[in-house]
This record gives structure tokens, sequence and C-alpha cells, in this order.
């Protein structure tokens, strides 16, 4: 045990290679891991979310994965107090911890805390949601498009969730949710090491499309026909889920819907690399290069 504690982030975008290499390095290490995934919390979602295998989790001690439930209210302000919690404990034992994944919100509220955003009328989300539920998601789309376009550039377009919350800062506060980024950011008392992953397009692009199709043979549609009943959830709308509609509804073929899937999870990719990529403290590294020895030694 030593008086300097350091947790070890790993980000990138999806199918990049994050979980096997995390595992590598909390076993050369000696601890435990964190999910950094907002979907992979969710002890309903599965297949679709690419939980790490029954193989993987026997391996490495694992946190925040199949942890809470679709019914919960997981945000980045839960993330930030949840890891904070585990790595004051895991710290009592070990000196590191890895952190890994790819919502960069939930490491960004990890390492720097959240913005500061004042308070919005709830009558001003009441009415969002109530439009949301009667219009879907496009119109969702289309109204933080139209009224926050910084946003809709760095946002996750697909994700209720988070649009609800720039359109609801937008129309209470006049002023684009990206503005009141915080200045002074909150310094943790542990070194933080960010180690990024990344390969080259084509490549990322070919694991992506093979991903969803070893999904679906894994049984995702038998998954998400499970869910349907809550559908309404935030949870559920998301890539490799909410696509599913309009198949299950008789409008398209189930080809379209793997198409889709494939699509936005590349454009959730692209969107991950673009805000990783504005951090300048991520040490860069091919995904097939990086190894564990490398990181420590390092």
């Amino acid at each position: 045990m030593t008086d300097v504690k350091t947790v070890y982030i790993i980000v990138g975008p999806t199918a990049v290679g994050k979980t096997a290499f995390a595992i590598s390095l909390a076993q050369a290490l000696e601890t435990d891991i964190i999910s950094a995934d907002a979907r992979q919390c969710y002890q309903e979602m599965n297949i679709g979310v690419a939980r790490p295998s029954k193989i993987e989790l026997e391996s490495v001690h694992h946190h925040f994965i199949a942890s809470h439930s679709i019914h919960d209210e997981i945000n980045a302000s839960f993330f930030e107090k949840y890891a904070l919690e585990k790595v004051d404990k895991i710290f009592k034992h070990k000196d590191s911890v890895v952190l890994v994944g790819g919502t960069g919100l939930y490491i960004k509220a990890f390492c720097e805390g959240l913005d500061l955003i004042p308070a919005i009328d709830p009558e001003i989300r009441a009415g969002i949601i109530n439009q949301y539920e009667k219009l879907g998601l496009r119109w969702l789309q289309k109204e933080v498009s139209v009224k926050d376009p910084a946003y809709w550039e760095k946002g996750e377009q697909q994700n209720p969730q988070r649009l609800m919350r720039a359109l609801e800062v937008m129309l209470g506060t006049k002023a684009s949710i990206l503005s009141f980024q915080q200045k002074n950011k909150v310094i943790r008392p542990f070194k933080i090491v960010k180690i990024g992953m990344e390969m080259p397009r084509p490549l990322l692009y070919e694991r992506i499309n093979q991903r969803v199709l070893n999904m679906v043979e894994e049984g995702l549609e038998q998954e998400v026909k499970s869910l349907l009943p809550y559908f309404n959830l935030n949870a559920l709308q998301t890539v490799g889920y909410s696509e599913w509609a309009p198949f299950l509804e008789g409008n398209i073929e189930k080809s379209g819907v793997i198409a889709s899937i494939q699509q936005n999870t590349r454009h959730y990719a692209k969107r991950q690399m673009t805000w990783f990529k504005k951090d300048p403290e991520i040490r860069w590294y091919q995904a097939s290069m990086i190894s564990a020895d490398q990181i420590i030694g390092g």
C-alpha cells in the first residue's frame, strides 16, 4: 500500500476493445473495474448494450454492471457519487482502480465534477416530456437542432434524456446548456491517468457492423420483445433498442433494423471520439498496440 492512489481511466469509441484491455490492466494491477457506461448498469439490458461476458465479469470484480434497474433514475450526477464512493472503498485495500467506458459525461463528472446549471421550472420539463410522449424522438431531435444547434452538433442525438435536458435548459435560461460548463474543475484526492484507445475508422466500423450481427444472432430481438412493456422508459430509448419499433409494428424488414443499428452505432462512435479528442489529458494508443505493462511502466 502506498500513499499515492491512482485511477486509470480507459476511454474510446464503442467496439474498440476497451473491456478486454481494462480486464488485462486490472489483473496486472490486482484491482477492480468500475464501468463508466450509461447503459450496462441496467440489469434488464444485456445483449443490446454489449455487456461483458460472464467469463469476463468473473475474471475481475466489476462495479456498475447490471447493478441497477431500468426503473431507477441514473444520470451523471448519480454516477459521480456512486463511482467516488466505490473508489474510496477500493482504495482502503488497493493502490489503484480501473475505470472504463464510453460515456463521456459520466467520466467528466467523475474527474471534474458537474457543470453548474440553474434550477429550471418543473413545468418546462413536464411540458417537454408531455410533447415527447405524444410526438416522439423525431420531434425532440428537431426541437433541439433548431433551438440549440450548438448542443445538437456535440450531444447524443439518440438519447432523449440528454436531449430533453438540453431543451429544458435552453427554454428555461435562454442559453445553451454548453454555456454552463464549469470553469473551475474539482480537484480529486487521487491521481488520474487517462488512456484513450483508437483504431483506423474502417476497421472500427467493420467491428461495429459485425458486433451488431453477433447481437442479433445472440437473441437481441427476443431481448427487445421482453422489454416492450417498458419502452416508454428513457433507458430503452437508445441505440440497439429503439430501432426495433418499426419492425415490431410491421413497417420494415429485420434487415432494415440491423442496418439502422449499425449506422446509429457508427454515428455514436464518431461522437464519442469527438468528445474524447477534446481532452488534452488523454494519452492515445492504437488498440492493437496497447499493453498493461506499457501503461503501468509509463
